[in-house]
């Protein structure tokens, strides 16, 4: 469950035949110019690698859930990922009532539920018996960043473009990620020090498997390593 596991060659292959134009603001659907394609490939592949090589990435916003034998439900989500380890805390300012998710790529606990900390292998599972929402844990970080998940792990993506070459669709894993805002960050990386440009990052997403849907609204981004 690696942030961004396996975003090299495997991936880059799906893109083979995977790049359009979404049906939006007045942009027709067609495939990308060569010259458009490949520019707006190097702009994702760019974004992957520098991601990869950060230390840890957060974010915090606000997180609607939907579609879940609950029905749904809104609040704030706080989310840490580095490298296959994760801690997702969400709570609903209301009802005052929240829960934990951590774990890694092998298991996962979820404290704060009615009954005491519930643990398993498979962190969907888990939280789908324990909360009864669907929650894509492992690949939503790479998704909420603007990447494509781990191949190996989550198949190939299909990915969809505006036509000025900016991310606006991931498909994988059944999943539909669409990408409604962008924001510049400053993560102080080798890259940005050098005088690039600022590593370009989602602040708005909506992601949906059938009647499951998670939307994110991102207020702020972290990559400080844990301290001790």
């Amino acid at each position: 469950m690696r942030l961004l596991r396996g975003v090299g060659i495997a991936c880059c292959l799906a893109l083979a035949g995977c790049v359009t134009v979404p049906d939006g603001d007045g942009v027709a659907i067609g495939d990308l110019s060569a010259s458009a394609e490949a520019a707006a490939t190097a702009t994702l592949q760019a974004r992957e690698r520098r991601l990869q090589a950060l230390p840890a990435l957060s974010f915090s916003g606000r997180v609607a859930l939907s579609g879940g034998s609950r029905g749904g439900g809104t609040g704030r989500i706080e989310w840490r990922q580095s490298g296959d380890r994760y801690q997702v805390t969400l709570s609903a300012p209301v009802s005052r009532q929240s829960w934990r998710l951590s774990g890694d790529a092998g298991s996962a606990t979820i404290e704060g539920i009615a009954g005491g900390p519930r643990s398993d292998t498979d962190v969907e599972r888990l939280l789908r018996e324990a909360t009864g929402f669907e929650i894509p844990v492992g690949a939503l970080a790479a998704w909420a960043g603007g990447a494509r998940a781990d191949a190996a792990e989550f198949g190939p993506a299909r990915l969809e473009f505006t036509g000025d070459g900016r991310l606006a669709r991931i498909e994988q894993d059944g999943w539909t990620i669409d990408y409604l805002g962008w924001a510049e960050q400053d993560p102080g990386d080798s890259e940005s020090s050098d005088g690039r440009p600022p590593l370009q990052l989602p602040d708005r997403i909506n992601a949906a498997r059938g009647e499951a849907k998670v939307r994110l609204a991102i207020d702020a981004w972290s990559w400080a390593p844990e301290t001790p």
